[in-house]
């Protein structure tokens, strides 16, 4: 009887470390989910100073306040037809600078005096905020915020302080943190639910002064993925403005929060933000990273505004695919940034191009020539018949983590198996192009993994 106690015990004892040890291993909350899944979302910058007609210089935007601003004045503003072009480039969320470096609000705030309550625009009471979620949610797009704290050209504000000394300088940080918390309500609870809150550089923390805006993310948007501050990011900037990211890349991470972009740490700024770029697949937080880009970013230039005489940088279909292939395809969410212009209409070419680039994805990813799931260390797709194939795309089931750290691909090729590919990491997505091969099965064969991999999909095609 002891030795079957014993046994039980140690069973016992056994089972639970192995749920304790699960329990460790990271794993995505139900926005993060949401977020990865969607892969491709646009963010739309717009404020006062495309309106004045001259090149956007950040140093001076984020220090000299516009002269008048009543040069607010989009004559055609469509914001379905804003919402229209993402959709068109296969976006599924939008994301819309409510304010930006100027500190103005492109909404309805009791709190922030600097908005378009202001200006003679629609006799002082647009509202581009409500009528960009109206847009989104009509076409179907999930809507999210970008708010600019960090910067505030209006107010003196710089990296999050108030400019000035003394007792004056005190009460006006203590009326600009009020008047951002107030505003950050506002956006949380006048619009219904919301995809994503995008602070601008990050949101610092109210230990160093700064406004406190978790609390209030968390309160009333807690469906929101909140990106971020020096306290908590449920993603991470992929450090580089390109588009794309390093491969491997994990969304594990070794720190809650990634610091502010250029200014973070040096333990995660180091070796070209590498960190940032690959992720660390023994991190114990969920971190996913976004790879962003300007769509008006070839020849040399890197446009998150629009500005005259630009239209020959909207990035050419080419570079938008290789874009997608090393973000989407290397499990990263892909977020292009969109320059409507003074007039309040995305230009013709940007349009046009954005919709190029969607259909081109669909093309080539929307028919595979077989989809399949699967467990364990092998997964086979047999096909009907002999086919070329030269894509693979692999996707876990990252609900339940990241599990696969090696794997290769093989198809059987006169009767013996033989590797086309390999890679590490997989997570949301991975995709790989190869050699066309014929074949008629091919398989995915996890050599290295935490736990019991969980294929969601392994698909195969032959994209021409």
């Amino acid at each position: 009887m002891f030795r079957y106690i014993f046994t039980f015990l140690i069973s016992s004892f056994f089972c639970s470390a192995v749920f304790a040890q699960m329990q460790q291993r990271p794993v995505p909350n139900a926005q993060q989910l949401a977020w990865q899944k969607a892969e491709l979302g646009v963010v739309f910058h717009y404020d006062l100073h495309i309106f004045d007609l001259s090149k956007y210089v950040q140093s001076k935007n984020r220090s000299i306040p516009v002269y008048d601003y009543n040069i607010f004045n989009p004559k055609q503003l469509d914001m379905e037809q804003w919402v229209r072009s993402a959709k068109a480039a296969g976006a599924r969320f939008a994301i819309l600078t409510a304010t930006h470096e100027t500190g103005f609000a492109l909404f309805q705030s009791d709190y922030n005096p600097y908005s378009l309550k202001a200006v003679k625009w629609r006799d002082g009471k647009g509202d581009l905020v409500k009528e960009f979620v109206d847009a989104c949610r009509k076409h179907d797009i999930e809507p999210g915020i970008y708010l600019g704290i960090r910067w505030n050209s209006f107010f003196g504000v710089h990296d999050f302080k108030v400019n000035g000394t003394g007792e004056m300088q005190k009460e006006r940080q203590k009326y600009y943190n009020a008047m951002v918390e107030g505003m950050v309500k506002e956006i949380c609870t006048k619009y219904g639910e919301l995809f994503e809150i995008w602070f601008d550089g990050g949101a610092s923390s109210p230990e160093k002064g700064a406004p406190d805006v978790l609390p209030i993310v968390k309160k009333y948007q807690p469906n929101a993925l909140f990106y971020h501050n020096e306290q908590l990011a449920e993603a991470r900037w992929g450090g580089s403005e390109s588009g794309t990211v390093g491969y491997p890349c994990w969304s594990t991470f070794p720190y809650p929060a990634t610091g502010a972009g250029e200014s973070t740490g040096k333990n995660i700024s180091a070796n070209g933000y590498a960190l940032l770029k690959n992720g660390d697949p023994n991190g114990k937080y969920w971190v996913p990273a976004m790879s962003d880009a300007p769509l008006r970013g070839d020849n040399n230039r890197h446009e998150w505004f629009w500005e005259p005489g630009d239209e020959n940088t909207v990035f050419p279909l080419e570079k938008l695919v290789d874009m997608y292939y090393k973000s989407v395809g290397r499990n990263s969410t892909l977020i292009l940034g969109l320059t409507p212009d003074n007039t309040g209409l995305m230009p013709e070419g940007d349009v046009k191009r954005l919709a190029e680039f969607g259909n081109e994805i669909n093309r080539r990813f929307h028919t595979p020539l077989a989809d399949v799931k699967g467990t364990g260390k092998i997964t086979t797709i047999n096909l009907a018949k002999e086919s070329d194939v030269n894509h693979i795309s692999i996707g876990e089931d990252i609900s339940k983590g990241e599990r696969i750290r090696k794997y290769k691909i093989e198809a059987r090729i006169n009767n013996r198996w033989k590797p086309i590919c390999e890679g590490t990491s997989v997570g949301n997505k991975r995709i790989q192009m190869f050699e066309n091969v014929k074949t008629k099965a091919i398989r995915l064969i996890v050599e290295e993994s935490i736990a019991e991999p969980i294929i969601d999909s392994f698909k195969v095609f032959n994209v021409q």
